[in-house]
């Protein structure tokens, strides 16, 4: 009635539903909890709205409540059978100091079936965009990894939504930089925290600007046994003017391509593939025009110019949403040789076969 408007959105690691006055431009939360809530539909004649709601747990159901919120009640449980056939895992925050002191928070996964005195290996995992955000829902990747035995963690670096404006700019001229700081800061402290965790036993993935950053990290530490890169950039220079967003990096770049050259090839990953020596798979589509397929093929003619234990898979008919849209035999596919690689090269499973 022109007097609110509501809307959903990231906040923390969570995503809730928000009021804005339209008078004041007070914001209150409409939703809250350790939960992901998306998917708003509201009947102004019967004062209701519908969402769905998942968690770390939990694929989406659906609740219904008062447009305040109140008087919630979940109307499905899609999952129940399933459920009871399964052992998942949970997660806990973790949240650490990044580059120049600032909070940033971080998520940790213990393997299913953890053994306190047990030593485990832990795979780091970097979420696209930057403009994106990690936090407390449904993760199928991270299922998969913690029922193999492997810890996970995941953090919301400088970049990240979900933490306002000046947090989420903190990338501008700093990709490489002050957020590899932020996410380096954050492995060194679950270890430091989790003394089961081997340090010996790291390995590293990521999508998108995850790709990049898991590039990124191979050519400036060898902390890593394992890299797996998904749709990841590794050269600025040849993606601008190839992708379909064209010269999209003029405003965290300082200038386009033609304007900051240099500073283009001094954050591509391409010019530290000389100093890589982690094992790395390369998955990408065929059809990425976000990331164009070159990307990888570049990175992994690099790393094998230099002798790294590289292989290259080619998803055909994918684009950039493979692991989130992708066909579903894809979707196990790819899971399956990251799997493979993690299992060869962390697990040390010298038997471990690619699914061909």
């Amino acid at each position: 009635e022109g007097s609110q408007l509501l809307f959903a959105t990231g906040r923390g690691g969570t995503y809730h539903l928000f009021r804005v006055a339209v008078g004041s431009g007070e914001v209150t939360p409409i939703t809250t909890g350790e939960r992901a809530v998306r998917s708003p539909s509201r009947s102004d004649g019967a004062s209701l709205m519908v969402y769905l709601v998942n968690d770390f747990r939990h694929l989406d159901d659906v609740f219904i409540a008062g447009l305040d919120g109140k008087n919630e009640r979940r109307l499905t449980d899609a999952n129940a059978a399933l459920w009871k056939d399964r052992e998942l895992a949970g997660v806990e925050r973790v949240p650490y100091k990044g580059a120049d002191n600032w909070d940033i928070d971080g998520f940790l996964v213990k393997p299913v079936g953890w053994t306190a005195g047990k030593k485990y290996p832990m795979i780091l995992s970097i979420h696209g965009g930057p403009a994106g955000m990690y936090g407390v829902d449904w993760f199928h990747e991270f299922q998969v990894y913690a029922a193999k035995g492997w810890a996970v963690f995941y953090c919301n670096p400088r970049g990240s939504t979900g933490y306002g404006s000046k947090f989420q700019n903190g990338i501008r001229r700093n990709w490489g930089s002050r957020d590899y700081t932020d996410i380096m800061n954050g492995v060194e402290e679950v270890l430091r925290r989790n003394s089961w965790i081997d340090r010996e036993r790291l390995g590293v993935t990521g999508g998108s600007y995850g790709g990049f950053m898991t590039n990124w990290i191979v050519g400036h530490s060898n902390m890593f046994k394992a890299a797996v890169t998904l749709r990841g950039i590794s050269n600025f220079i040849s993606d601008e003017g190839t992708r379909d967003g064209s010269y999209g990096h003029k405003r965290d770049f300082g200038g386009d391509v033609f304007e900051s050259f240099d500073y283009y090839w001094n954050q591509s990953p391409l010019k530290y593939a000389k100093n890589v020596k982690t094992p790395t798979l390369i998955l990408h589509s065929d059809n990425d025009f976000r990331v164009p397929i070159e990307q990888g093929e570049q990175w992994f003619r690099a790393l094998r110019l230099f002798g790294v234990t590289s292989e290259l898979v080619i998803f055909p008919r994918e684009n950039h949403n493979l692991t989130r849209t992708g066909e579903p035999k894809h979707l196990v596919e790819s899971l399956k040789w990251q799997t493979y690689w993690f299992e060869r090269f962390l697990d040390g499973d010298t038997a471990a076969k690619p699914p061909l």
